[in-house]
């Protein structure tokens, strides 16, 4: 998608040789996970570039990694409840394994949590910052999954924006993964199981 979206840009991959532009679509892709280098200047990459980027940022690396963002097994286990709901199914399966209902709750729980983290820092940042939304969504997704990766206004944020930024990039570093723990270390037993009642969604 990188090369489809920057190929033909001059700012970025349109000099490069196809070698070169193919190598730089790859790294592009790769250094979103939680590297932090970039080849090309990121704000000189298209609008659409820029939000792929901030969704690859978001999903980040693989678990038991020091990658940060959600998590690429998170992110998949969402999608497959997504797609388990539009397919009228009864249980989350992958490849011929039926995946554990307090497993996907946890999933959606982490996933939920730090989509509000991002949306909370970032409108936070729109009221102190005078740099554009999308500029803003950048940085606080690149400081949540401590990517490192920015469009140029770092430097320019004021005092208490840095602090946000500063706070995003903790709790993105050590939130979700204390949150897996802390989830995952304590299961409590229902004594008293409720009547079930339906609720209108939708």
């Amino acid at each position: 998608m990188f090369y489809a979206l920057e190929c033909a840009n001059p700012k970025t991959m349109g000099a490069l040789t196809p070698t070169g532009k193919m190598l730089a679509a790859a790294f592009q892709s790769v250094t979103t996970r939680t590297a932090g280098f970039n080849t090309i200047n990121c704000s000189d990459l298209t609008v659409p570039s820029k939000y792929l980027t901030i969704l690859l940022m978001f999903i980040g690396a693989s678990p038991a990694s020091t990658g940060g963002g959600i998590k690429t097994s998170t992110f998949a286990l969402v999608i497959m409840m997504i797609y388990t709901v539009l397919a009228s199914k009864e249980n989350v399966e992958v490849y011929q394994r039926r995946i554990p209902t307090d497993n996907i709750f946890k999933a959606v729980g982490i996933a939920v949590i730090s989509m509000l983290l991002v949306f909370t820092s970032s409108f936070i940042l729109t009221i102190t910052e005078q740099a554009d939304f999308l500029s803003i969504l950048f940085e606080t997704t690149s400081a949540f999954g401590t990517v490192g990766l920015s469009l140029g206004i770092t430097s320019e944020l004021t005092e208490f924006g840095k602090i946000v930024i500063m706070l995003t990039m903790f709790a993105g570093r050590v939130g979700p993964l204390t949150l897996a723990m802390a989830l995952g270390s304590r299961a409590n037993k229902a004594l008293v199981k409720f009547p079930e009642e339906r609720i209108l969604v939708g």
